[in-house]
């Protein structure tokens, strides 16, 4: 039995790998025909003011490499997961139908998630491809994304507490803290914090390491837990992530962008929500340390951001977030890339112990 949930749980990472690989070639040709790239290198910070020394050391960067590199990862993902579906439907035997590991209790909401978000941040390259032709900010605002993933938020943290009777999350030794109602705007906080580290976005195989660092450390605890078909869809993302990665290790062939990162980091904190109670575990306290990159990205932000309201314009970081502060300082991107990777494997190991040791 034990066996056969490996296979099920490391055979559709395997396709989603060559499927991402497979399609790259044809994505890659489009991306480049219509010059799916900025058409202004540059960015402003949260108070709409320039970022000059951002903008001097990714000026060759933004412009000519395409966006949307991150449909490499949802679409060959889904494509696994529904294709894994039909077959064991259509062609039902042994091996088909315990292959399949598309289930209402488990994954359903993660491939929602990671589809419906996606789609939005499609939409956002796709604007902020055709529309700062003139301007250096462009696509939809972050107040309008935060929108977007407030409400997909409470969606699935209602299905959490009305079907499927979540009202708390676990702590380490068996305990429960019972939010009661107070669980759903809960769920939408913790979604919003997760996706506000998807800014770790920017440098050349970064983002692509961290994130497949992340879903398997919960695939670990998921299988763990004996929730094969979740253990199953995370190591499925981390197919197709290491897929994408394979073509932007530097240099980048294409970036992940808005519509890689907001549909990973939603359908992270479903899954750190269905490895707590769910599972039996508590996937929300060990999440802060298996995501860790993504809490001291966001934190870089938001301590530059209080520093030059509260110190008259002075500020903690050349350039936040830290990552490209890093780089301000004479780091060449693969050694802050490199040593990212490195941070996240450890930390992530951390997490799982302690999940499985609590």
């Amino acid at each position: 039995m034990i066996i056969a949930d490996i296979v099920k749980v490391f055979l559709p990472a395997i396709a989603s790998f060559c499927l991402g690989v497979a399609i790259t070639p044809v994505l890659t040709h489009y991306l480049y025909k219509n010059q799916m790239w900025k058409k202004r290198a540059g960015k402003v910070d949260l108070s709409g003011a320039a970022t000059p020394i951002f903008n001097s050391i990714h000026k060759e960067k933004e412009v000519g490499t395409p966006r949307m590199g991150g449909i490499v990862i949802w679409l060959s993902a889904t494509v696994t997961i529904l294709g894994i579906w039909i077959v064991s439907y259509f062609l039902p035997s042994d091996l088909s139908v315990k292959l399949d590991f598309l289930s209402r209790n488990q994954t359903w909401l993660p491939l929602f998630t990671l589809v419906a978000g996606a789609l939005v941040g499609l939409v956002d390259d796709f604007l902020e491809i055709k529309g700062n032709g003139g301007h250096v900010a462009g696509g939809l605002s972050l107040k309008k994304r935060l929108v977007v993933v407030l409400f997909i938020s409470l969606i699935v943290g209602m299905w959490f507490f009305f079907k499927l009777d979540v009202s708390g999350i676990g702590l380490p030794g068996g305990g429960e803290f019972e939010l009661g109602w107070l669980f759903i705007p809960f769920f939408a906080l913790v979604t919003a914090a997760v996706y506000s580290g998807g800014i770790i976005d920017g440098i050349d195989g970064l983002s692509g390491g961290v994130f497949a660092t992340m879903f398997a450390a919960y695939a670990g605890i998921a299988f763990y837990q004996q929730q094969i078909d979740l253990a199953a869809f995370c190591l499925t993302i981390v197919g197709s992530i290491l897929a994408f990665l394979w073509f932007n290790i530097p240099p980048a062939r294409f970036y992940m962008s808005e519509t890689g990162t907001m549909g990973l980091t939603i359908t992270l904190s479903v899954v750190a929500f269905m490895t707590d109670k769910l599972g039996g575990g508590y996937g929300i306290v060990t999440l802060p340390i298996i995501a860790i990159p993504l809490v001291l990205t966001t934190l870089s932000v938001i301590i530059q951001v209080v520093s030059k309201k509260m110190r008259g314009g002075k500020k903690i970081f050349l350039v936040a977030p830290v990552h490209h502060h890093l780089e301000a300082v004479g780091w060449p991107g693969y050694k802050v890339t490199m040593r990212y990777w490195v941070f996240g494997v450890v930390f992530a190991i951390l997490g799982v112990i302690l999940a499985i040791i609590g």
